[in-house]
């Protein structure tokens, strides 16, 4: 037996994911690079000066050599030490720029590559579609279709680091280069990006992150969403399948201007100014949709007849928009779908009007949420559909109403984070001032505030009486509450209806949101009539979490008064599962094998309680915070354990990367919803014998227990906070401008690791090229498993496709790793005395070298992949020069002390955004 899940949806390998995979596109590439690297050399010459050009080459030249082994590291050194800061400025920007180029010509010939070499069936929702009619029970594929549900979530988290106006610069070289343009209109272009700052003026705020999602997210919803749908509607249909007309399977998410856990710019005002921009870009679009009915539904009903349920509704429209009668009656007179389509054009103007105004809802006249939407639409479907328009519907309307269900009139579902504490914090100003307690809230067991609060939450009484004002500690998160219910009534509840509870620990942690939830009359359990507007989700982020995460689901369902709500939201319980925080505190192997354990044991749990359940895949864009190919990802999912419906991240750099160009983001989500519908139905159950699946788990164990051992030997060493400080520059990320949200945690005292977010830690490896999260700990785990006797156990779990993808993944991150460059930052940067944890990281390195070769069976890295091995190489080349410079310019700034010289920090800054570039992420 072979575990083939995801088979098909090979294009989404290890090698599609980092760039191209054919020869024959390979070499396209590498002409247009070439192309754009000689009008950066001319740009470079004719706005710098020959003399920067000359220097660019002699630093490119040497470093060459040095990668080669034919010059020491001096060499580079040599040209750059000392180097003044203008001169550094203007290198750090050739370099940077050149991967900034490099970058944007990937990305089109990414999307060549799937037009042209792809054959139609191949598609993977055309395989995968094929595969359920012919393997699949039909009623469950039905069910399935009529519930499917992918949900990529658009994140603010601080990892994009080049700024808006240069990606808007580079999207326009992507069209010129697609159409053939010519050298001197692409030069300008060129031109134009090295007259352009590459720093941000200043950090962004809130709503600066938010234009930037929306405008990824209305490029999607114009064109690459509907032709998705469409797509899919027509490839099940000829499978012989059929997707309900209600159903939603793509929708948008987003936490740009809900996610408030540790960013204190996110207020109350803000999340209502990010949904009101979301909407107004969602009407647009859907206006525009409307726009092309009204001029093509020319029917007659001098011609055709009309449904009475669609006069019925005309004349309820003329009662409620006269105006819209009286201006369209004489043109329409006998064209009755113009004449209702006028009326829906006219809600869609008033609800942009209303949102704006802030205004009250008026029935008939604008539209509260989707539901109204919809159901003009669909009388104006059922009407053609009865009078011989079948094929008519099914074009533009057809399309209008998959629009319409995926992106409603708000364009992306927010999601609201908020860390767990300060939930219990309020609860305490709240309980204290009502005085009933034995002793203050803070001082209760978790035992003892899960008492409290299950009691609480079947109760009735409000804790707070508003009149009498709110307690100081409790008004923030109250004022959040009170917020999102306000927003349901102004957007419509699928605005935001999603809570996580960042760092669950325990049940109480969710049974305090549900009380404070109550609080603002979004939630009620104990009345006869009970009511739920928000789905409560738990978001578990380290790996102590994680392995409790079956034992702290039963406890929350097993509370009468949570799963009372569960039954209100229809039997759905979400959970987070958090990559970042627990690939931190516990390494990479620790992270993925609990991660993939805890789906087991939620599975599990939610059947044992008749739940169903939704897993929300908390993913980064780096291996070491759950990066990598996301349909392999899916695929290696336990058995049974995706059910129709998934949600994950998409942040930072990725959101770029992946959706800049209509095919790339139409090939990104097409695998993830196929791979979802693959996992749903033909993964329900283990492609594995139950013995086997045990004793590999018993060898995983014995890996991850290993691994896990190293990995905190190495990051609990007293030492180790110095030198990542000495070693990275992710002091210097602080000033980098490139999130809204602090890099760090607020706390008192001297730092340390803990108070350092997940994205900067992963950042500050990325940086010198040691990439520890991605791969640190495996080697040691291996070993360990093989000297235990595990090892023909380890080359059998290459077809384990949990194992297989865990491998493929390290092994790129070790590819990206060079130690030899990175023992220039150390040497440079770091205390003599501190310098022998590199010595650690060198020798673990090279042990997880050599196990994961001997578990693959390769003589070298990527050994199946040449073209990535390829590309790779090539990027080392212009990548190196940064790295020597970035040291360097750290080693001045910090023998400067004090403020430091601006052209000096712009400097360093420009190199920190070229290795970025070149490394393809940041965090």
């Amino acid at each position: 037996m072979t575990d083939t899940a995801g088979a098909e949806l090979a294009p989404d390998s290890l090698s599609a994911h980092s760039g191209v995979v054919s020869e024959s596109e390979h070499q396209a590439l590498r002409a247009d690079i070439r192309r754009l690297s000689t009008m950066l050399g001319l740009t470079l010459s004719e706005q710098a000066g020959p003399e920067i050009l000359e220097l660019v080459e002699q630093v490119r030249h040497r470093a060459r050599d040095s990668a080669r082994g034919e010059a020491g590291p001096d060499a580079v050194a040599g040209l750059l030490d000392g180097v003044d800061t203008g001169t550094a400025v203007l290198l750090a920007r050739a370099f940077s720029q050149y991967f900034q180029l490099a970058n944007v010509a990937e990305q089109l010939h990414r999307s060549r590559e799937l037009r042209e070499l792809r054959p139609a069936d191949a598609r993977p929702l055309r395989t995968v579609l094929r595969r359920l009619a012919a393997e699949a029970d039909p009623d469950e594929v039905a069910e399935v279709l009529s519930r499917a549900e992918l949900r990529p979530v658009f994140t603010a988290h601080p990892t994009e680091s080049t700024r808006q106006s240069v990606l808007g610069i580079l999207r326009r070289v992507v069209v010129a280069l697609d159409r053939g343009a010519s050298d001197t209109e692409v030069g300008a272009l060129v031109d134009l990006l090295w007259q352009t700052d590459d720093i941000r003026p200043g950090k962004p705020m809130v709503i600066d992150e938010a234009r930037n999602i929306a405008w990824f997210a209305a490029r999607l919803g114009e064109r690459t969403v509907p032709d998705l749908l469409d797509e899919f509607a027509v490839e099940a249909a000829a499978a012989g399948l059929e997707v309900p007309a209600d159903a939603r399977p793509l929708v948008l998410g987003s936490w740009v201007g809900g996610d408030r856990d540790g960013n204190p710019n996110v207020t109350p005002d803000v999340t209502r100014e990010v949904l009101g921009l979301n909407a107004d870009r969602a009407l647009r679009i859907q206006n525009d949709l409307v726009e092309q009915l009204i001029a093509e539904l020319s029917i007659s009903t001098r011609v055709m007849g009309v449904s009475e349920e669609l006069r019925g509704s005309l004349a309820r429209d003329r009662r409620a928009l006269p105006e819209v009668h009286d201006r369209f009656i004489r043109l329409n007179a006998h064209e009755p779908y113009r004449l209702k389509l006028s009326y829906v054009q006219a809600r869609l103007e008033n609800t942009r009007r209303r949102i704006a105004e802030r205004g009250e809802h008026v029935e008939g006249t604008d539209y509260l949420g989707s539901a109204g939407y919809l159901a003009d639409l669909a009388v104006v479907d059922r009407s053609l559909r009865a009078h011989r328009g079948a094929r008519i519907a099914d074009g533009t309307l057809a399309r209008t109403l998959r629009s319409a269900r995926a992106l409603g009139l708000h364009l992306m579902e927010l999601d609201v984070r908020e860390h767990s504490q300060k939930h219990h914090d309020a609860l305490g100003a709240i309980f204290d001032e009502i005085g009933e307690l034995e002793k203050p809230y803070g001082s209760l067991t978790r035992e003892e505030r899960r008492a409290l609060l299950s009691d609480e939450l079947r109760g009735r009484r409000p804790l707070v009486r508003r009149h009498y004002g709110v307690p100081e500690a409790a008004a923030g998160v109250l004022d959040t509450f009170d917020t999102l219910h306000a927003l349901q009534h102004e957007f419509g509840q699928d605005v935001a209806r999603t809570y996580i509870v960042s760092m669950a620990r325990d049940v109480d942690d969710l049974l305090a949101v549900a009380v404070l939830a109550r609080e603002s009359y979004m939630l009620e359990i104990g009345s006869e009539n009970p009511r739920s507007s928000l789905d409560l989700v738990p978001l578990f982020e380290t790996v102590e979490e994680l392995s409790r995460a079956g034992e702290l689901l039963d406890g929350l369902l097993s509370d009468p008064g949570y799963r009372r709500h569960v039954t209100n939201r229809g039997d759905l319980q979400e959970i987070m599962l958090g990559y970042s925080d627990s690939n931190k505190g516990a390494g990479i192997t620790a992270s993925q094998w609990q991660i993939h354990r805890a789906q087991r044991q939620l599975r599990d749990v939610a059947a044992e309680h008749g739940v169903r359940l939704r897993l929300f895949h908390g993913r980064g864009g780096s291996v070491g915070r759950g990066g990598g190919p996301a349909g392999e990802a899916i695929a290696s999912a336990p058995f049974g354990s995706v059910d129709a419906t998934m949600k994950l991240t998409e942040q930072g750099e990725v959101i770029s990367d992946k959706y800049s160009l209509p095919s790339l983001a139409h090939d990104n989500l097409e695998i993830l919803l196929a791979s979802m519908l693959d996992a749903s139905l033909l993964h329900q159950a283990s492609r594995w014998p139950a013995e086997k699946l045990a004793r590999w788990d018993e060898v995983m164990d014995c890996v991850a227990t290993a691994a896990t051992d190293t990995y905190r030997t190495l990051v609990g060493d007293p030492a180790l906070p110095a030198f990542f400080t000495d070693a990275t520059p992710v002091e210097e990320l602080g000033r980098l401008n490139v999130g809204s949200r602090p890099s760090k945690r607020p706390g008192d005292g001297e730092p340390t690791l803990d108070d350092l977010r997940a994205i900067p830690w992963v950042f500050g490896w990325t940086q010198t090229r040691m990439v520890v999260p991605g791969w640190y700990g495996l080697g040691s785990g291996l070993r360990a498993a093989r000297e235990a006797g595990y090892a023909e156990d380890l080359a059998e779990m290459r077809s384990w496709a949990f194992f297989r993808n865990l491998i493929g993944n390290v092994e790129m991150t070790l590819a990206k790793t060079d130690l030899r460059i990175a023992s220039n930052y150390v040497s440079a940067l770091v205390d003599p005395e501190r310098q022998g944890l590199f010595e650690q990281i060198r020798a673990e390195h090279e042990l997880t070298r050599k196990e994961l070769l001997a578990v693959t069976g390769e003589s070298q890295l990527l050994a199946r992949h040449p073209v990535l091995r390829n590309t790779l190489s090539v990027r080392n080349g212009y990548l190196e020069p940064l790295h020597h410079l970035q040291v360097e310019l750290l080693a001045q700034r910090r023998a400067a002390g004090g403020e430091p010289d601006p052209d000096l920090e712009r400097a360093l800054l420009l190199t920190i955004n070229g290795i970025a570039a070149g490394m393809k992420n940041t965090g």
